[in-house]
């Protein structure tokens, strides 16, 4: 991908405030091409004469108890509800930064994608609900509503500089609000049989990860216990677990617990123990003090989101392609309703939902294009942006069953692969070889 990270020596303030989101694009760009290999993978698998053997394996049993206390399910089970509320816990401090320090915390920066991304939901769910029709089919409105940013930033890098890094903003950005808008969306209407008593206790598991951020404490453990009950208390309730997740990611500090004058001094004072020759044992005290407080110069949200991305990106992302995306592929399924449905909210109900919406944000003057994006180029974008993918598989999962289940994975993979395919044929034409716009 080109981009590069900002020389960190005598960077400017904007340099030091991009540096995190051009590290993220890469992370993503690399993380997408892994998931189309594991996608590819699975998909191969699913229609080979390993099919059966593939899909028992997803069916293994994995249980995991403490003396009278166990939990267990099949393997896939664990991908879905347990590694995946680590992918939304990532989700989570993603939204956050953006709301705290991204393109999202400028009211006037954030009406465009916000329109958008609202946009790319409703008209997707709109031409879902028409498509599809009543019944059992009913619940899978929420398929084609989300973008898999991983796969959209994948296929702008294969774009190169071409691409107005204008536009990978307002796709991550528009990304960002969609994901939290998924997140709502399974909350409220993927969620059955509630447990008061349940959400009660993840309530107060909630609690103790706010009071025990107050009272200044930074031990990992202690947040990864309160972590795993609030999960388990979830999960016992009738919401669905990754909830969790992105609730813990709203609740981490997006703070430093030193200021730069109080890290600037913790610093000093190590670097002069350390010049005045103190011996090995003075040394190391230094040494760990200043390890101390650089960790402490940096929020636990950078921190968290610095160390969990690439774990996201090149584990549980291709661990969930591999356990969902292995359908077999039947060409009559594709005329199936449900299947037809998904891949028109998503190539056809996606950029139209964020083109209009985008115009009337525009127009109302709430927002405007940003420098080097025009029109044009936003609509290939969009249609970019059609590549639901992850999100759209895990609705499925909540939503469908059964042959229906398969017909919503047929329409994702479809509505996704045309959507890339049309999207950077749309932006070939737009930019041409030199980046600049064609007329």
């Amino acid at each position: 991908m080109a981009l590069h990270e900002p020389p960190a020596r005598g960077a400017s303030p904007i340099e030091r405030w991009t540096r995190p989101l051009v590290r993220f694009l890469r992370l993503e760009a690399a993380g997408g091409v892994l998931l189309l290999v594991c996608t590819a993978a699975a998909l191969a698998l699913a229609n080979s004469p390993l099919a059966a053997s593939f899909h028992h394996l997803w069916e293994t049993p994995v249980r995991v108890g403490f003396g009278a206390i166990e939990l267990g399910g099949p393997l896939e089970w664990w991908v879905n509800d347990g590694l995946m509320a680590l992918f939304f816990f990532v989700v989570g401090l993603e939204i956050k930064r953006e709301l705290v320090r991204g393109e999202l915390r400028d009211p006037r920066k954030a009406a465009l994608p916000a329109a958008a991304a609202l946009g790319g939901m409703v008209v997707p769910a709109t031409v879902y609900a028409l498509l599809a029709g009543g019944g059992p089919a009913r619940p899978g409105w929420g398929i084609p509503m989300a973008t898999d940013i991983a796969f959209v930033v994948g296929f702008l890098a294969l774009l190169g500089k071409r691409v107005p890094f204008g536009l990978k903003i307002l796709l991550l950005s528009l990304a960002i609000v969609d994901d939290l808008g998924a997140v709502l969306v399974i909350a409220v209407f993927y969620t059955q049989g509630i447990s008061g008593v349940a959400l009660a206790l993840a309530a107060l598991g909630l609690g103790a990860v706010v009071v025990c951020n107050r009272a200044g404490v930074r031990r990992v453990p202690v947040y990864v216990v309160l972590g795993a009950l609030v999960w388990l208390a979830v999960l016992k309730s009738g919401v669905h677990p990754t909830v969790a997740g992105v609730l813990l990611g709203f609740l981490t500090p997006s703070g430093p617990g030193l200021g730069d004058r109080a890290l600037r001094g913790a610093l000093s004072d190590a670097l002069h123990h350390v010049r005045d020759g103190a011996g090995d044992h003075g040394r190391q005290e230094a040494l760990e003090r200043a390890a101390r407080a650089a960790s402490e110069g940096v929020s636990p949200l950078s921190r968290l989101e610095h160390a969990l991305h690439p774990w996201v990106s090149f584990l549980i992302m291709p661990l969930f392609a591999l356990a969902n995306a292995g359908v077999a592929v039947d060409v009559s399924g594709l005329s199936n309703p449900v299947a037809v449905a998904v891949a028109a909210g998503l190539v056809l109900g996606k950029p139209v939902g964020i083109l209009l919406f985008s115009a009337v944000a525009v127009g109302l003057g709430l927002g405007r294009l940003p420098g080097g994006v025009s029109w044009k180029v936003l609509f290939g974008g969009a249609c970019l942006a059609g590549i639901g993918f992850t999100m759209s598989l895990f609705i499925a999962g909540l939503a469908l069953e059964d042959d229906l289940l398969t017909a919503g994975k047929v329409g994702t993979l479809t509505g996704s692969l045309v959507s890339a395919v049309v999207g950077v044929l749309i932006l070939l034409a737009v930019l041409g070889r030199g980046g600049r716009q064609q007329s």
